[in-house]
């Protein structure tokens, strides 16, 4: 089982629903499990769980990959994110049956990597998760989602138009190669926003999260 970092519900609150967020290259659950406190005064009742990615990253000592970024090739990137899928699926069930929750209850939060696993994982479960919220990131599969999705669950991409690592047009291909399957996606261009989160992105990230959760 992937190592995991876990924010509690404020004030002893029974825990209803989780959001398990998904760090990026070379980061770490101690280093996204921030978001939690960010995300957390809207989000009464709900968990909020970070796994590390389950490889070491190739060029950071102390950080985690979900994939290699040493070959950017399609098939391998696709390769690469396969692998990942299986530990990320079981965390995922884990989460569920520990907490007594149903998929309906959890939603993914992605940055970057993350945002990819996410959106690779979240459709092609057969029973759909509550949403996923993407940060900085870009759809990997999409050749082969028309015939393995197994969902649909409401996703929102978030994007700023100076990203230097994923750029910005990932997110308007991403959006194309899911709405090619019918599913819902909303997204929110930051502004002059680098490969980061800000304020605009965190409020958009708030209201869907409390949309999907029915809050």
């Amino acid at each position: 089982m992937l190592h995991d970092v876990v924010v509690k519900p404020a004030d002893g609150q029974i825990v209803r629903r989780a959001v398990i967020i998904l760090h990026g290259l070379g980061d770490s659950a101690d280093g996204i499990i921030s978001l939690a406190e960010v995300f957390r005064p809207a989000l009464p009742d709900t968990e909020f769980l970070a796994p590390d990615a389950p490889f070491p990253c190739d060029f950071s000592p102390f950080g985690f990959q979900w994939f290699s970024a040493d070959d950017w090739t399609s098939s391998v990137v696709l390769n690469g994110v396969e692998k990942a899928a299986a530990p990320l699926n079981a965390y995922i069930d884990h989460v569920m049956e520990s907490r007594n929750l149903t998929a309906d209850k959890i939603a993914l939060l992605g940055f970057s990597q993350g945002t990819m696993m996410g959106l690779y994982v979240a459709p092609r479960r057969k029973k759909q998760l509550a949403g996923v919220l993407g940060y900085s990131g870009a759809l990997v599969g999409a050749e082969t989602l028309s015939r393995e999705r197994e969902s649909s669950p409401p996703i929102m991409l978030v994007h700023g138009t100076n990203d230097e690592v994923v750029p910005f047009v990932s997110m308007n291909k991403a959006v194309e190669g899911l709405r090619n399957v019918n599913m819902n996606v909303s997204t929110v261009p930051c502004p002059n926003l680098g490969h980061s989160i800000d304020d605009n992105g965190i409020t958009h990230g708030v209201m869907f999260l409390r949309k999907v959760f029915q809050l």
